[in-house]
């Protein structure tokens, strides 16, 4: 007895007709006529009434058909348990303080196993630190390097904040910015940007924010509003457009050093990738002098 055959006996049940059966299975008729016949002689007595023109599951038939489903239902449950293991085993949680880091990360996880699964939430920096000590994410990204001995820590980019000035607006001219000249100002701002929303509230206390949640609207909009806009150095930001100057901003709170925590008890596949972005990021000094506006 094989499950195709299972599988084969439960078709002719819900089809009606062998013919029709066979069509569904992509096998011919006289292939599915003679594996039933090999299922009955497994079996020890006959699963149809057979006429010339008809082929209907009778009393052993029918139990048998009722032990086929519940096998084929188990072995659904099965596979569906085993897909999960791999995508599990392939899923990379990562809590970040903010997007552009996990874009980086997702560069590099795809360049290490190109099936990997990379699922980001952008986070508070203590809910970053929080999961990755309670194992409810893999990888943390965060601002300051943590000093917990449970956790190993690299940098994985630097990220400089600019204005993203429209054509007309009155500081389009400007070379640097510091965020006293914003101050005031309205901005468009994407709702997704996790710290730096504390940063632009925290230096712009005047300033109007008008908050889009949905990225692809962000970027339509980004495109045809007279508001500013911010924008970053990361080479994965898309919110760039010709129509927009980008002018570095230069306080200190502008820049960014973004830290990539693990778990020093972490499964091999994670640290590998950890190792990974600690060998292929400069040291922070070196990324502070390449970066500076």
């Amino acid at each position: 007895m094989e499950l195709e055959q299972l599988r084969q006996l439960s078709m002719i049940a819900r089809t009606g007709t062998l013919s029709e059966a066979a069509k569904r299975l992509h096998i011919s008729q006289s292939a599915l006529s003679r594996s039933m016949r090999r299922l009955e002689d497994d079996l020890g007595l006959p699963l149809f009434n057979r006429t010339r023109n008809s082929l209907e599951v009778n009393t052993a038939g029918s139990v048998a058909l009722e032990h086929a489903e519940l096998i084929l239902a188990e072995e659904h449950r099965l596979r569906d348990a085993f897909a999960a293991l791999a995508k599990r085993d392939r899923t990379i949680r990562v809590a970040s303080v903010a997007p552009a880091p996990t874009w980086r990360l997702s560069s590099m996880a795809l360049e290490q196993c190109p099936t990997a699964i990379v699922e980001p939430d952008v986070v508070s920096a203590h809910e970053a630190t929080s999961r990755l000590l309670n194992g409810t994410c893999d990888l943390a990204i965060t601002t300051t390097r943590p000093t917990l001995p449970t956790i190993r820590s690299c940098v994985l980019m630097r990220e400089d904040l600019y204005a993203n000035v429209p054509r007309g607006h009155e500081l389009r001219d400007k070379e640097a910015l510091r965020f006293a000249e914003l101050d005031g100002q309205a901005f468009l701002v994407y709702g997704g940007i996790g710290f730096w929303h504390d940063v632009h509230t925290r230096m712009l206390p005047h300033a109007q924010f008008v908050i889009q949640p949905d990225r692809t609207i962000f970027l339509q909009q980004m495109r045809t509003s007279s508001l500013l806009t911010f924008t970053t150095n990361a080479p994965e930001n898309t919110s760039r457009h010709e129509s927009r100057r980008a002018i570095p901003i230069t306080d200190p709170e502008a820049h960014a050093t973004f830290w990539l925590c693990v778990r020093t008890d972490a499964p091999e596949r994670i640290g590998a990738l950890f190792d990974l972005a600690s060998n292929s990021a400069a040291a922070p000094e070196e990324m502070l002098e390449q970066s500076q506006p």
